[in-house]
């Protein structure tokens, strides 16, 4: 049906431009705006093409996601992986039952999935890993395993250690102290201090790796009366490491642990 609408008269008329002349003229005014200020010597210093770009270019907004920061390599080596098999436990019968190597191998490569799935760029490394030669990363984790053997009731727990020879000190008892903090809650294991040897200490790795890496070596408890939980819950006591690492990286309050007394 035809509209009863009046028509305007043509007084009341008022010109509309396009929208096309619209957009162009303003288009003008902002780079005459920008020219304005333009010289010779400024023109590829100033970087106005980038200046264009930016003006022009809608600005992401809080939903947009952004291009992830580089990751952070870490490197975790699974205790005498492709070397050999570490301490051996035994039946009642003689037959091997649980090698360390084993056990070390699941915690590391469960370590590994936990912190890949965080973001970060993580190395899972042998004993001897031609890669420790020079090994560049924001920290290294050795994971080794203590005796099958029944000692007696007191050897339960883990033990965390760093290079004596580290040449950040500061670094390292924060990456050993943040390991012993957070494993310790996760798992519930005490901190076996007194039986640190120098075979921690002194791990070959230590002197292998490029003197900057801060690294350390844990060994997750006593293949005996920790069996249990080693074996049992496997992942509980490789998301303590995890956390240990984490803690250290993302620079978590912690007190520093100073570095351990050696036992004969």
């Amino acid at each position: 049906m035809e509209s009863t609408k009046e028509r305007p008269s043509r007084h009341s008329r008022r010109p509309r431009l396009p929208n096309a002349f619209t957009t162009t003229l303003g288009i003008a005014v902002l780079l005459a705006t920008l020219f304005t200020a333009w010289t010779p010597n400024s023109f590829f210093t100033s970087n106005l093409q980038e200046q264009l770009r930016l003006i022009l270019t809608p600005q992401a907004g809080p939903n947009v996601v952004t291009s992830p920061q580089p990751q952070l390599r870490i490197g975790i080596v699974a205790g005498h992986t492709g070397n050999d098999s570490g301490a051996v436990c035994v039946d009642e019968n003689g037959e091997v039952d649980l090698t360390e190597v084993d056990v070390n191998l699941e915690i590391a490569t469960l370590v590994r999935e936990s912190l890949v799935s965080r973001g970060y760029q993580v190395d899972l490394l042998n004993e001897f890993d031609t890669r420790l030669n020079g090994y560049r990363a924001v920290a290294l984790v050795s994971i080794h395993n203590d005796s099958c053997e029944y000692i007696n009731e007191e050897a339960t727990g883990f033990k965390v250690a760093a290079s004596l020879e580290t040449r950040d000190v500061n670094r390292a008892q924060r990456l050993t102290a943040c390991m012993t903090d957070r494993y310790q809650q996760v798992t519930g294991l005490t901190f076996h201090e007194n039986s640190i040897t120098a075979d921690m200490t002194e791990y070959h790795a230590f002197s292998e790796i490029d003197p900057n890496t801060i690294t350390a070596i844990i060994e997750t408890g006593f293949l005996n009366l920790d069996r249990e939980i080693l074996t049992n819950q496997t992942d509980r006591v490789a998301e303590g490491v995890t956390q240990g690492i984490l803690c250290f990286i993302n620079n978590e309050s912690i007190l520093p642990t100073a570095l351990p007394t050696l036992t004969p």
